[in-house]
């Protein structure tokens, strides 16, 4: 199948958009769009579907699960929830991970009437407003990229700080749409320099399949599950592997943090994992059932 005809089936079946596998990467791409690419010889072939969809609104903070989310450069969003938008970070600037404080993962971060709600085991809800105008804005550091985020206020600052265990004082930033979007870093970025990210690592959106998370489960002989290594986009009826590219750069050890307890064991799964991109180009909504298709050149 062509792209021109995959273009026209995904027409008579009202799909708003289709997702598509590359060798280095994906990018979903509005039918709006699609006439850029169809008189390119590239043939498509069915992959899988879009199985899962998950928002991380806090970066290392519980995972959100959607049946839909709109599709921005900056990563998925829902309503107010924006992937990654949020981050903890010491009172120096330096960004705080479930690397350094595992528990994070179990912080939730909730948008509900124009209020964010945090809740974590053991601890009363918090609210406070989204849009806070008059806090400031702090400079703070990603992967040594700096960048910027609104401070969420005192009272955050202590729920989380009161959470982690007291030892050090964090603060709560909010990456706001006025604010300079950072860019892939690196000698060799693995992606391109007009990709834009809020607080993620390396890339806009991170893809998963289903049978690479059941084939380490298998060797590990523990299963594992897909939201341990912090996707947006999980396809089912794919093969193993199919998204390598996408999953070799996920191997940090934050992988090894479970995301029921929140302990880290630094071990597994890299160590068996080891054993064994292009930019998210287009606004639109992604759906659980959409259909994936990869690039045969």
């Amino acid at each position: 199948m062509t792209l021109k005809e995959l273009a026209v089936a995904a027409m008579a079946q009202n799909k708003t958009a289709a997702l598509l596998i590359g060798g280095t990467g994906f990018a979903v791409l509005g039918l709006c769009l699609g006439y850029k690419y169809l008189w390119k010889p590239e043939k498509v072939v069915r992959v899988g579907i879009v199985s899962q969809i998950f928002i991380h609104p806090l970066k290392s903070g519980k995972t959100a699960s959607m049946t839909s989310a709109e599709c921005q450069k900056l990563g998925l969003r829902v309503g107010d929830l924006r992937d990654r938008h949020w981050l903890v970070v010491t009172e120096d600037g330096h960004m705080v991970t479930g690397r350094q404080e595992p528990r994070l993962v179990l912080v939730s971060l909730t948008c509900q009437g124009g209020q964010v709600c945090l809740n974590g085991p053991n601890m009363e809800e918090l609210k406070f407003p989204i849009k806070q105008p008059d806090n400031p804005v702090i400079d703070c550091s990603v992967y040594r990229t700096d960048i910027q985020g609104r401070d969420c206020g005192d009272e955050a600052s202590q729920w989380l700080t009161r959470f982690l265990g007291g030892r050090k004082t964090f603060r709560l930033l909010h990456f706001q749409p006025e604010m300079k979007a950072k860019r892939p870093v690196g000698r060799k970025p693995l992606f391109q320099q007009f990709e834009q990210m809020a607080y993620k690592d390396i890339a806009a959106v991170m893809l998963l399949s289903e049978a690479s998370v059941k084939d380490l489960s298998s060797r590990l002989g523990k299963n594992l599950t897909a939201a341990q290594f912090r996707p947006n986009i999980v396809i089912g009826e794919c093969e193993a592997f199919e998204e390598v590219a996408l999953f070799l750069i996920s191997r940090c050890t934050f992988t090894t943090v479970d995301p029921e307890t929140g302990i880290m064991n630094r071990k597994e799964p890299l160590k068996t994992l080891r054993s064994a991109n292009q930019m998210f180009s287009k606004t639109g909504i992604l759906q659980v059932g959409d259909v994936v298709y990869k690039i045969s050149r």
